[in-house]
């Protein structure tokens, strides 16, 4: 399987172009949370309008997961939690969001969405558990906005700001691969990174940068490894290898 993970977007468009520009190479392309932009100036109802049409326009390319984050809230839910309420507009789209469980190239996905409360947080817990009966552990991926707690994958340089529940699920089932977003700083900062392994699960996280192209991480589990490329310079880990080692690349390397 070959996957690409981008997250933490924020109505950067342009952005979103370069993945719909991409996205053909993939079996898979993982957009993992917050698409909109609660500090934009433009309401956040049509920033949603734009960011389902640029999915819809991805979708067409190849495999599309959408998970919401926590700047994807919009409005409350019948629980009296806030929730991504216009997620539905891509559901309708016919691709995979908050909830849903497909299977790509003999790897199963669950795509998990932002919580806000109880409620929603038991949602989360009952869609891993009925998920668990339908794929091995081995081949099992979860897209989750944030990353787990006391993980590298979540820290900012001063402090963990990961998910106690998402570690504590891991921890319960170890699934494959957790593909995250949501802390910005983490691959950029020292004690922080992109990668990490909880026991044998592995967790990844592009971070966010400015410009056209953003941070993103290609994940090639026939070739057994995982790049990251960003304005600091890619690198790659060693999938087979219990060990991160993060391990700098060629900067004129072909992805």
């Amino acid at each position: 399987m070959r996957l690409l993970l981008v997250s933490d977007l924020h109505y950067t468009l342009k952005q979103y172009d370069w993945v719909v520009g991409e996205a053909a190479s993939f079996d898979v392309v993982v957009v993992a949370g917050d698409h909109l932009d609660i500090s934009g100036m433009l309401p956040v109802q049509a920033q949603a309008v734009a960011i389902v049409k640029h999915l819809e326009r991805l979708s067409q390319r190849t495999q599309t997961l959408v998970s919401s984050g926590n700047h994807d809230l919009t409005a409350r839910d019948a629980a009296g939690e806030m929730a991504p309420v216009w997620i539905s507009k891509v559901r309708e789209a016919g691709i995979p969001v908050d909830g849903d469980y497909v299977e790509v190239v003999g790897y199963g996905f669950s795509i998990c969405p932002w919580w806000e409360g109880p409620v929603s947080k038991q949602a989360i817990a009952d869609q891993l558990a009925r998920d668990a009966e339908r794929v091995s552990r081995d081949r099992w991926v979860w897209v989750y906005h944030a990353p787990p707690t006391d993980s590298p994958t979540s820290f900012d340089g001063r402090r963990s700001w990961g998910d106690q529940e998402l570690r504590a699920w891991i921890d319960q089932y170890h699934p494959a691969i957790v593909l995250c977003g949501h802390i910005h700083q983490s691959p950029f900062r020292k004690g922080g990174s992109w990668a990490d392994r909880v026991d044998d699960t592995w967790v990844f996280n592009a971070g966010r940068q400015i410009g056209p192209v953003p941070t993103h991480i290609i994940v090639d589990t026939e070739a057994g490894r995982a790049e990251w490329y960003s304005l600091a310079g890619p690198e790659m880990v060693d999938l087979t290898n219990p060990a991160i080692e993060r391990v700098a690349l060629d900067l004129g390397a072909a992805q």
